[in-house]
């Protein structure tokens, strides 16, 4: 009996995960099917679906058009920023993790100069497509997603008199690899820029 009860159960999840409410009884066309675990809860099988995280944020009420093209233009620079800030992160992340393995420190040297030369390789071709405004907005999620500015980074895989010479040439275009992220202060419009983007909401 427990054995032909759990076939059963498996075969309604199955069918349900085949068929789901697949028929739009309004028009009589055929809706959207879904594919989603589900459960037996009194007698009735029911579907189990994981909604994503939303964040509900007070409307923002722009006075001029020209504000409004300001925030879409931040939102198209977060969504093709975001991404180089995060792979940066774990790029980073996965580096001081290697070279904690390392036992000597002419060999981590030596692995940091292979390092910067792949870094060299494969971004430059990225971050040549980005405009002013996208470069500054990158310095600040770097440190958002690692906690650590562009010149603290530097700093500490290349030495202070690297981290110096790019602050000194980054101020010539009107950037500071010192600058910190502030989510509740100047970065605020950003952050929740950032949220809606990672939340899929934008």
């Amino acid at each position: 009996m427990i054995r032909r009860s759990a076939i059963l159960f498996f075969m309604l999840i199955i069918c349900i995960q085949l068929t789901g409410l697949a028929q739009n009884s309004n028009t009589g066309q055929a809706g959207q099917m879904y594919i989603t675990r589900g459960f037996v809860y009194n007698g009735d099988t029911i579907p189990w679906i994981q909604l994503r995280t939303i964040q509900v944020f007070k409307d923002l009420n722009f006075k001029k058009k020209k504000d409004y093209e300001k925030y879409q233009r931040l939102i198209r620079d977060v969504k093709r920023v975001l991404p180089i800030a995060n792979e940066v992160n774990a790029a980073i992340i996965e580096t001081y993790e290697y070279l904690q393995t390392i036992p000597n420190e002419k060999d981590r040297k030596e692995h940091i100069k292979d390092l910067e030369k792949g870094i060299k390789k494969q971004y430059t071709p990225r971050l040549k497509k980005l405009t002013t405004r996208q470069g500054k907005l990158l310095i600040r999620l770097i440190d958002r997603q690692s906690n650590q500015t562009t010149y603290d980074l530097v700093k500490a895989f290349l030495g202070s008199f690297r981290a110096a010479t790019y602050q000194v040439f980054a101020s010539m275009f009107g950037f500071s690899l010192k600058k910190h992220y502030d989510p509740e202060g100047d970065d605020a419009l950003t952050e929740r820029v950032i949220i809606l983007v990672e939340n899929g909401q934008v």
